[in-house]
């Protein structure tokens, strides 16, 4: 298992593509700062800086960057900008925020004022997600590194950090390494146990930085992962396709989580006042996509088949440096064998900012910016 499996945010919102994107205006900003954690889906280069991190679970060589501003490997396992860069462009700034652990001790408190991204490829919910990695930034090491920076502001740290977005995407690591592993294999599985599990770790995590000071949270759900190029593959060698020809167990978790973490949600923010929330169904915006074929608006024809490396049903093959590159980047929804490309990323950004209920619950990225 690789660190592509850092997460990935897939089949994304094509059948709202017609919406408008609307973000700040030149030089405004629809929030003074935002903070990132996650997986692999929005790491922006933890990783590159982790000596201990595997090589697999990077992605600081090409052909990732390839369509990035400077045409260089970033730590984004895109070919260009991932979520968290275009959420951060919508309100107003230039790309995400800097990675933590490219930051020197001394620029830390100063960076918070407009924010920091801590995730990390290959991290979830679970602290025993991502081991294969060798070093990452647990989610639990994120929440630790995002308390402290907070403390060390002091007073003032509280009307920045409250109107600020904390911006989350985790917890396909934990399904995917459920799946490929040998649990549900088991004959005494509990599948509800286990995402009832994640979504009670999600939910102290939450506490947690509520206790920061936080108060607008967007969350994305995952989404349906069983549809992931490498995936699909290996459900064929499982025997295991569902009427999509992806992988029907993970896509069957995929579907569970959501409904559970949205009830923790609405839970939640009923008991700590101040708290607003903005959460993703990605799973339910995969399955309409896949119903209903992709939108004319748009160019992603490619649902099946990873761009770098050509992972699909038919292989797992990998994004090197030696990888062949499809030509037509924009035409693929898949990057690499789990990651979407920057096009479908930004139809991923457009639904969480702008949707109007369809699949984003109970508001969107706007409404909760203007909150």
């Amino acid at each position: 298992m690789v660190a592509r499996h850092g997460g990935a945010f897939v089949l994304v919102a094509l059948c709202v593509s017609g919406l408008a994107l609307r973000g700040a205006g030149a030089g405004e900003r629809l929030m003074p700062a935002m903070y990132v954690l996650g997986d692999s889906t929005v790491d922006v280069g933890n990783n590159n800086f982790l000596p201990d991190c595997s090589a697999e679970c990077r992605a600081n060589y090409p052909r990732y960057g390839v369509d990035f501003p400077t045409h260089e490997p970033t730590g984004r396992f895109s070919n260009g900008y991932n979520l968290a860069d275009q959420i951060a462009q919508f309100l107003g700034f230039t790309e995400s925020p800097p990675a933590y652990a490219s930051l020197p001790p001394e620029r830390i408190l100063g960076q918070m004022k407009t924010g920091i991204n801590f995730a990390s490829g290959g991290s979830g919910l679970q602290n025993q997600t991502g081991k294969h990695c060798g070093r990452v930034y647990r989610m639990t090491d994120q929440l630790e590194k995002f308390t402290s920076a907070v403390q060390m502001m002091g007073n003032s740290s509280y009307d920045l950090i409250s109107r600020s977005l904390v911006f989350i995407s985790v917890g396909s690591n934990d399904l995917f390494e459920y799946v490929d592993g040998n649990a549900t294999l088991s004959p005494n599985r509990n599948d509800t146990q286990f995402l009832e599990c994640l979504v009670a770790t999600y939910k102290s995590y939450l506490q947690e930085l509520y206790a920061a000071g936080a108060r607008k949270f967007s969350i994305v759900s995952p989404s349906m992962l069983g549809c992931c190029p490498t995936q699909r593959f290996a459900g064929a060698i499982k025997k295991d396709l569902d009427g999509y020809r992806c992988f029907g167990t993970a896509n069957d978790l995929s579907r569970q989580l959501y409904p559970k973490l949205h009830s923790m949600l609405q839970d939640l923010s009923v008991d700590l006042a101040g708290m607003n929330y903005s959460i993703c169904d990605s799973a339910a915006m995969a399955e309409t996509v896949l119903k209903h074929a992709v939108s004319p608006t748009l160019n992603l024809t490619v649902l099946d088949t990873g761009c770098c490396g050509g992972a699909g049903q038919s292989g797992d093959g990998k994004c090197t440096k030696f990888a062949s590159v499809c030509p037509n980047r924009d035409n693929y929804l898949f990057w690499d064998g789990f990651h979407p490309t920057q096009a479908a990323s930004a139809e991923a950004a457009q639904a969480l900012v702008a949707d109007p209920g369809l699949y984003v619950h109970p508001i969107n990225i706007t409404r909760l910016a203007a909150l």
